[in-house]
Formats: C-alpha cells, structure tokens, sequence
C-alpha cells in the first residue's frame, strides 16, 4: 500500500507539474495578438488570414526570440461590426485589453469604429498597428497629443490624403489613355462615394485636382456604403455624359456598383478605390460585369513591388486559395514590423518598443515602410508614400484576370527615380466605350 500510495504521489506530481507547463505554454509564454475587424466581411477575413499565416510562419521555427526565451505567437479573434455597429466594435476592442489581455492589437478598418477603438487601446497602454482605417486623423492625433496616442502606429494602406494623390496619378494616367485614344477633347469626371467619414478628404481633394488635370467634373453622388441597388445614380451619371467615374468606395456597394454599371453599358470608365473589386471573388460576384473595372489596390497576382511580393502572394494564394486585399497586411505588420523589433530589443515592452519601431526603415511585402513626422518635426506615425517608399497598385479587371498596370514608367518629379513593377500591362478600354467615341 505505501508503494502504491508513493506511486500515486509521483504520478500525481507530474500530472500537477504537466499541467503548469501548459499553461506556462500557453499563457505566460506567448505573445497575445488582438486581431480586431468586421470579421463576416471581406475586410475582416483579411485581417484574420494575414495574422493567421503570419503567426503559423513565425510558430513554425519556434516563435519569437524574446531575451533568453522562445514565445510563440498566440491570436486573439475580435469581430469588431465595425459596418453596422459602432458600439460593438469598441465592446470587442475592451474585450480584447481586459478580459483577454493582448499584448498587440492589428486591424480595425472603418474610421468611424477605429476612432473610439483606437483611444481604448491608448488607454491601456497596448500598441495598435491600424491595417484598413485611412482617414489623417487617426495619425495627426499622435503629433497632437504623442504622450496618449504614441502607441497607434498606421501599418496599412498610406492615409487619406496619400490615396487621393494616388488616385488623381490613377484618374490622370486612365484620363489620358482616354483623350488620346478616343479623340475627347476634355474628359467629364463623375465623382461616386460612398457616405463615410474617410471619403470626404478624397471628394475635397477631387474638387480641386480634377480641374487642375484639365478635365471637368460631371456631378458628385453619394450612395449608401452597403446600397444593393445603384441605378438611380448610375442613370444620372449617364445623363452627366461622364466619362470616368471616380470611385471610391470601401464597402460592399461597390460590387452593385460595378455589375449594375456593366449591365446598363455605361460609357464611363471606373477608375479610384473600390475595396470590393481588390478581391478574386467579384468577378463572380458581378456575374462578370465588373470587366474592365479599374481600382487601387496593393496586390496582384504576377506583380512585384519587391522581392518579398511574389513570396508572400503566392503562399497566400496557397493557403487561401484567393489573392489577398490590402487588410491581410496583417501578415506584414507582425512579420516585418512587430516581430523584428521585439527581437531586436528582447522585450514587449512598448515604451521601449515604439521608439524603434517609429525610426526603424524596412520592407515589407508591398514596399518600404518609413514613419513621418509633420512639419514641426512631431512623430505622426503615418506612412511615407512615393517612389521608394509605398506606391500601391493600379489594377483592372481584364476577362476574368486581375491585372496590374500602374506603375509603368511612372516618374512623378525630375529628381524621382522611375517606378515600373515587375508584371504590368497596359490598360484596356472597354470596347463600348470605344465603339461609341472612336469614330
């Protein structure tokens, strides 16, 4: 009986003690990323797939170094309802820093959801690497008050004002191609966007740029970002004698827009941001009438920013079976942002961390990441845009194929270096458009 009962005590032990060591494992030794997006969207799918690829490539040589020890990347999933509640998108960001305690925080993608969201994590001190929220805003917050927002961080896309300058290089490259091939004497541009807070530097932006290229601007319409039905606009846009629509658009609206545009022949080209157009799935999602339909975007199959593009895409793609949009920028926040810094300096501590991370210059799988400050040198936390730096993309929609075609030979100042990414094409006109004006 003291045999068994010493038996009983040895095995008891090591059940006690395999016990501890799992939760150390999985606890204590991990590190905690908060992964906030509207994740029954798109947007959020996004941001959950470039987390999860990142987290498997990283776990699967041991995790992170941090100091003496390994910690391995554990996520945290907090579907934000960014579109439809705002509310919820800050109840999900008080969940994420007090029940589960993450260490990080990616993703957030509505403006008016990563605001609120945005100012909890501050609260608690917890870094947040915003991948999908555009406005100017969220980084002028950081030059203004640096002591509370000095944890927010931009890791994707470059900001509002960024976009519009790449949109308007778009719209004058497409607008050109247009005057020349087609014989218009001065191209009509209508403006759709949909009604949302980051839109509106874009539409002011827009006001004043499409004159400047020499064209004229046709009407500005406003349709709701989650509207199933667009032909009241497009109708009037036609009657406009537009030809180039400006889109801008974030949310599903745009897949309505595109199909409903294709159906009617409308001869007007789509040209701008359209989120919904970014992914595989809307081609079959406008039953192939978003042919030809043209949007900023940050990844294509078959185009290279760098050498870490192809990579990244291709085990995407693998993993996924689909191209990834510029919210799976996740993958490069954690991998070629977060994760470097944390082994560089050994610890998660943020106070220790940010200072690094807002001077550090490195690449990332759709460019260069560099921070800026404003013009009286305060740290904004804002991406740097431009040859070099972060460009994005130029794509359309050809039969079927997602096909870069900006830049090519793209040279915005005498001192700039030339940009063309390895895998553009040229434009395509779409042929309605070209029976009815080249004549």
């Amino acid at each position: 009986m003291e045999r068994w009962g010493k038996g009983i005590l040895i095995l008891a032990m090591a059940f006690l003690f395999a016990v501890s060591s799992f939760t150390v494992v999985s606890g204590q030794d991990t590190i905690k990323i908060g992964v906030i997006g509207p994740m029954k969207f798109v947007q959020g799918q996004g941001h959950w797939n470039g987390a999860t690829m990142a987290a498997e490539e990283i776990n699967a040589k041991g995790g992170i170094q941090v100091g003496a020890k390994k910690m391995k990347i554990e996520l945290v999933q907090a579907d934000s309802n960014e579109f439809l509640n705002v509310t919820d998108a800050t109840t999900a960001m008080e969940r994420l820093v007090t029940k589960d305690k993450v260490h990080f925080i990616v993703g957030g993608f509505r403006t008016e959801a990563v605001l609120p969201m945005q100012d909890i994590a501050m609260e608690n001190k917890k870094i947040f690497i915003g991948v999908g929220a555009a406005h100017d805003e969220l980084c002028n917050r950081v030059a203004r008050d640096y002591k509370t927002y000095k944890y927010w961080f931009r890791g994707s896309p470059f900001n509002s004002t960024f976009l519009g300058r790449t949109s308007f290089v778009h719209l004058a490259t497409v607008g050109a191609i247009l005057k020349g091939s087609l014989n218009i004497p001065k191209v009509k541009v209508a403006i759709a966007a949909e009604k949302a807070e980051w839109t509106e530097p874009l539409i002011k932006g827009g006001e004043t740029a499409i004159p400047a290229m020499g064209m004229e601007i046709a009407g500005i319409w406003r349709p709701s970002p989650v509207a199933t039905d667009v032909t009241a606009e497009l109708s009037a846009i036609q009657r406009s004698d537009a030809h180039l629509i400006f889109t801008i658009f974030s949310s599903s609206v745009g897949i309505p827009f595109a199909r409903q545009a294709g159906e009617l022949k409308i001869p007007a080209v789509q040209v701008g941001i359209n989120v919904e157009a970014q992914k595989d799935g809307f081609w079959q999602a406008t039953r192939g009438m978003g042919n030809y339909v043209a949007t900023m975007n940050t990844y294509a199959r078959g185009v290279e920013s760098n050498e870490l593009t192809k990579a990244f895409v291709d085990t995407y793609v693998k993993r996924f079976n689909e191209t990834p949009t510029y919210t799976a920028d996740t993958y490069s926040v954690i991998v070629n942002s977060l994760a470097p810094v944390i082994e560089q300096l050994g610890t998660l501590d943020p106070e220790k961390l940010i200072p690094v991370m807002e001077t550090r210059v490195h690449k990332s799988c759709s460019g260069t990441v560099a921070y800026l400050k404003d013009a009286e040198g305060r740290h904004l936390h804002e991406l740097r845009w431009g040859p070099g730096f972060l460009t994005a993309l130029g794509v359309q929609w050809q039969d079927g194929e997602l096909k870069g075609f900006w830049p090519n030979k793209w040279k915005p100042a005498p001192e700039a270096p030339e940009v063309t990414y390895k895998g553009m094409v040229p434009y395509k006109i779409p042929p309605w458009m070209i029976e009815k004006y080249k004549k």
